[in-house]
């Protein structure tokens, strides 16, 4: 499995963006995908997943602003993030949970105030 996310850069501050993450195959197989963030210096965490039957849980911090959905023709999982914060800056990794966990490399989000 081979995860591709794209679609960082740099918006300003309440300025929108979307992160799109490609598989190498069928999504359906995974039993969940979604995305991490890793702020500078900091650990990196869950703010967004679904499931394979479509249960979405986002992080409190960014609940009402992002949102994940998915592609199954295109086998991609998305990101939309309204509302951008100087705190969501840094690097998003998508994720996808199969027989084990496989890890995209970041795309990075700069948020200018």
């Amino acid at each position: 499995v081979q995860l591709q996310a794209y679609g960082g850069g740099l918006v300003q501050a309440g300025g929108s963006l979307r992160l799109s993450c490609a598989a190498s195959g069928p999504i359906f197989r995974f039993n969940s995908m979604g995305w991490y963030h890793q702020a500078p210096g900091k650990q990196r965490e869950l703010v967004a997943s679904m499931s394979a039957g479509g249960t979405t849980n986002y992080v409190n911090f960014v609940k009402g602003r992002f949102a994940i959905s998915r592609d199954y023709a295109k086998n991609t999982v998305s990101l939309q993030m309204n509302s951008l914060k100087s705190e969501d800056a840094g690097v998003y990794f998508c994720y996808a949970e199969y027989d084990r966990t496989y890890w995209g490399k970041g795309t990075q989000v700069t948020v200018s105030s």
